[in-house]
């Protein structure tokens, strides 16, 4: 029986009923775990904010731990009745990719490449020579055979000698860095603790680097959550407590720093951001005493409320990316010590149709002329240009292997004679192609292949309208075998922090299609997709209109006829779960079954909970009356209402999730259980030893078949059933 049969016959369909009879099986009487509802009300501005579940927060708290245990019981409890979650899980493992699928770093003779094969838990850096030898550098099983550790990042020195690495253990605090010798493989530097998300720029000889890390907690005050960083110089050999803070300070306590040394080693420039804010400063320095650089300040990012990405070219000037005049992204040079950005050139103009992603510099001496690479995204595709690097004059268009998008542009350091990039399509895993300058060929880059396979699929992008008229564009794939009438559907979506939607491979996607289904994308306001004026549109005092968005493409693939509201679920991931979890609260009614991985859904106190203090720029804060009003308004745990027949609920999240807090999960969770008058369940599902968004292989795989076996059940979805043949994409890498 569905929902609205229910609610014609004039029952209330509870989960804490007994047994009934729905879509044919019977589902057995749901008890949730008994979730205390306190009397806190917050008087915020004159404004009664009511937060029952706030005792949630404290999850080393007795109460807390033991209901977090109970919804853990009733999770898999209810988990073991998904019979058809080994089809699901067989599914996934058909349709994963594995192998290279970043472009490497060339240093001096060698190439570092990340590699992840089928089995692993976790990306191997490997070693790759001029002759084309392989070998693993380091492998972050080997060091913990758990599997919980992973390799976050690494640089390599300019001459390719010694590589600076990065290891992360799941959820915890802080991260190292150490320093090997490439030839060896030994350790000779390090550990440098506290460098979690770090930037580090190498001087020339591979005898220091620049780097960022937190202030050591003793220096903090008690539940001090912002970032706190400092920029530093560290000395090969020298211990880290000796390293000269040479940027940041207390004035800046939640800015991110990027940096960047020019190839000649003279100066070093610094990008420094508040948070995920859409603009930023830009400071130069010349390095005369590398331990105490003197900044000037070449651009003020408030004054001119823009984002400025600098890097140094072969003269110690700047080139420049930004969207300062220019939404959608342009290209300046100006001078390393030029604030005025009206005496910044411009190299290459804004395409308003085609918001720019990147570029890169390719000046090896054996190139007759300098070269420019933009790559732009244009209806959610990628293009890349050459353009003449002194006069910006376009060359022609690089040959890419389909209408896909390309990502990760690299190439040597210090001077760059072929550019690498990752390729893929909603049908193509990520794949490693390479550009000669010299004689214009791009190919496969060698022993870079992925494997996997996927289905045959038909993948298309449309545009619907909006409540207030703007158009929207929306990705559809659906199985190549096209079929009239309406699909289970998979409706996903993220639109926040300027972030664009492509039509990427997505194993989960791939799963979903092959077993029948259809997946969609809705590219909301708040992304990125049409430059930093479709951001702006969607974030602070607007986010309503993300949410308002994407129930639009929601109600438009319903009066389409190409779903219906009980084949309909909808996911999203961390901001993307507040995207789907607001949609949901408002319009209960147009969906099957809701999937949040990692959510925001508390936007009261989020800026209590992980980085949410560094993100008041993109949502606003609740310290301020105005701003408090545009969060109660759409925050998912204050909207909930008292017997209203919600969706089917799945809330995934990491047991500990230093970056947006576990407590959305768990209080979300409480309030929906209490609230809800339908029969459909809300689920809560933790995971131990992992990251927000980052898991060893087989853990990663588990949550996409959950989530898929979850969407397929309350939608009516059967992978035994409608499953489309896959093909091969590519031969396993040996």
């Amino acid at each position: 029986m569905s929902r609205g049969t229910a609610a014609r016959q004039g029952r209330s369909a509870s989960p804490r009923q007994a047994g009934r009879c729905i879509r044919g099986a019977f589902v057995a009487r749901l008890f949730y775990p008994a979730a205390w509802r306190s009397d806190v009300v917050e008087n915020l501005f004159g404004f009664p904010v009511s937060d029952p579940y706030r005792w949630l927060e404290d999850g080393d708290d007795a109460r807390a731990r033991e209901w977090a245990a109970a919804q853990d019981r009733l999770f898999r409890a209810y988990r073991a009745g998904w019979r058809e979650r080994p089809s699901w899980a067989s599914l996934v493992d058909q349709v994963s990719s594995f192998g290279v699928s970043e472009p490497p770093m060339a240093r001096g003779s060698v190439m570092f490449v990340a590699e992840q094969l089928r089995g692993d838990e976790q990306r191997r850096l490997l070693v790759v020579d001029a002759e084309q030898n392989r070998r693993v550098l380091v492998d972050p099983v080997a060091i913990d055979p758990s599997g919980h550790t992973g390799l976050y990042a690494w640089w390599p020195s300019r001459e390719g000698e010694r590589v600076a690495v990065q290891m992360e253990v799941a959820e915890q605090p802080g991260s190292d860095i150490m320093v090997l010798d490439v030839r060896t493989g030994d350790v000779v530097d390090g550990p440098l603790p506290r460098a979690r998300n770090t930037s580090l720029a190498w001087l020339p000889g591979g005898e220091a680097f620049y780097y960022v890390s937190r202030v050591p907690d003793e220096d903090l005050a008690p539940g001090d959550m912002r970032l706190q960083r400092r920029v530093r110089l560290h000395r090969i050999g020298s211990p880290w407590q000796t390293d000269a803070v040479v940027f940041g300070g207390d004035d800046a306590p939640d800015h991110y720093y990027g940096l960047t040394v020019s190839a000649d080693g003279r100066y070093l420039a610094i990008t420094a951001t508040a948070g995920p804010a859409s603009q930023n400063d830009v400071h130069v320095a010349e390095l005369v005493d590398p331990e105490a650089p003197r900044f000037i300040k070449v651009v003020d990012g408030a004054a001119i409320r823009s984002r400025v990405l600098p890097r140094f070219l072969a003269d110690d000037d700047l080139l420049l990316v930004t969207d300062h005049q220019a939404p959608c992204g342009r290209i300046c040079t100006a001078h390393r010590h030029d604030g005025d950005p009206a005496a910044w050139r411009t190299l290459v103009a804004e395409d308003p149709e085609a918001p720019l992603d990147e570029c890169l510099v390719l000046d090896d001496p054996a190139i007759p002329r300098p070269l420019l690479l933009v790559a732009r995204s244009r209806h959610g595709t990628s293009t890349v240009t050459l353009h003449d690097l002194a006069s910006g004059r376009p060359l022609g268009d690089l040959p890419l292997p389909g209408a896909g998008v390309v990502s990760s542009l690299r190439t040597e350091i210090p001077h760059g004679r072929h550019a690498w990039f990752s390729y893929c399509d909603a049908t193509t895993p990520p794949t490693i192609y390479r550009y000669d300058a010299t004689t214009g060929q791009t190919d496969r880059e060698a022993g870079a292949t992925t494997a996997g396979h996927a289905p045959g699929l038909r993948s298309r992008s449309v545009r619907y309208l909006a409540g207030d008229g703007t158009e929207i564009t929306l990705f559809l794939f659906t199985p190549a075998e096209e079929h009239e009438g309406p699909r289970p559907t998979l409706l996903y979506g993220y639109g926040s922090f300027g972030m664009p939607m492509r039509p990427w491979f997505f194993p989960l996607a791939a799963a979903w299609v092959g077993a029948g289904g259809t997946y969609a994308v809705a590219c909301v306001r708040g992304g990125g997709e049409e430059g930093q004026r479709w951001h702006d549109a969607g974030r602070g005092p607007h986010k309503h209109r993300a949410i308002s968005d994407f129930n639009d493409a929601a109600t438009w693939l319903i009066d389409t006829g190409r779903t219906t509201r009980d084949q309909l679920a909808i996911y999203g991931q961390s901001a993307g779960g507040l995207l789907v979890t607001a949609a949901a609260t408002q319009r209960p009614d147009l969906y099957a079954a809701v999937i949040a991985e990692g959510p925001l859904c508390d936007m009261v106190r989020y800026e209590h909970f992980g980085l949410g203090c560094t993100w008041t720029d993109e949502f606003g804060t609740a310290s301020h009356p105005e701003q408090l009003q545009w969060l109660l308004a759409y925050s998912p745990y204050h909207n909930i209402t008292p017997g209203v027949p919600y969706p089917a609920f799945l809330l995934t999240g990491a047991v500990s999730d230093l970056q947006t807090g576990e407590a959305h999960v768990t209080k979300v969770c409480a309030a929906l259980q209490h609230a809800t008058s339908g029969d459909r369940p809300i689920l809560m599902r933790r995971e131990p030893d992992t990251a927000h968004a980052a898991f060893p292989g087989s853990k990663e795989r588990a949550l996409t078949t959950d989530i898929l076996a979850f969407a397929g059940k309350y939608t009516g979805l059967s992978p035994e059933k409608t499953a489309t043949r896959l093909r091969e994409a590519a031969a396993e890498p040996r």
